[in-house]
């Protein structure tokens, strides 16, 4: 079973930036495809971006995209989630999901089967 651990989340002014890390143990990280979810009170959980097994590719939801980069890096078990120019919109708690299969993005969340804890963002204006 893949174990996550998101870290990284705090309170930030808006138009900042977080760098959110996602720790992965238990399995071979570099078969699963990666992706970052958020949750604001009261909402559903929505996608906000993914990457590929190797990281040839990444897909974004579109309020984020230009704003938020997803890497990851294999040799650490890590995925990251750059985002700048942070919006009040933005505040969430943010989950790092994997998922098996095929190597495709995918924005649903009950495509993924390993999930960390969530970090707390907050973009305060």
């Amino acid at each position: 079973q893949l174990q996550l651990v998101e870290s990284g989340g705090g309170l930030v002014q808006a138009g900042g930036s977080l760098r959110l890390s996602c720790a992965a143990s238990g399995r071979i990280f570099s078969g699963y495809v990666m992706g970052w979810f958020r949750q604001a009170p009261g909402n559903e959980r929505e996608f906000v971006a993914a990457i590929g097994r190797s990281g040839s590719w990444t897909g974004y939801q579109d309020s984020v995209r230009g704003r938020f980069t997803i890497s990851r890096d294999n040799a650490r078990n890590t995925v990251y989630l750059q985002m700048n120019s942070l919006k009040p919109d933005d505040t969430g708690v943010y989950y790092c999901a994997g998922r098996d299969g095929m190597d495709v993005v995918s924005m649903t969340a009950s495509d993924y089967a390993y999930w960390g804890q969530g970090t707390q963002v907050t973009v305060s204006s």
